[in-house]
């Protein structure tokens, strides 16, 4: 079964606040840095239509969030 994929960038709080959130949850996740990954950030430039906002958390339905808040990113987990 697929899990959940963070793309993000090292250097960018937001993506470290949300992974923080799922760490705690103990959430299992791919990460993949669209600055390493050209394949990574077209993906996600497909999903916002051109923009590269990050953190973008895609689960295996398909389902995804860009730049959630912790609020908004624990509703989802909750909703799974």
């Amino acid at each position: 079964m697929r899990k959940l994929t963070v793309y993000g960038a090292s250097w960018c709080p937001d993506v470290k606040r949300s992974r923080a959130l799922l760490d705690a949850g103990e959430v299992e996740y791919d990460y993949i840095d669209v600055e390493a990954d050209e394949a990574a950030e077209k993906a996600v430039r497909e999903l916002q239509g051109g923009n590269r906002r990050i953190p973008t958390l895609v689960w295996p339905d398909g389902t995804h969030l860009v730049e959630p808040t912790d609020p908004e990113l624990t509703a989802h987990l909750d909703g799974r």
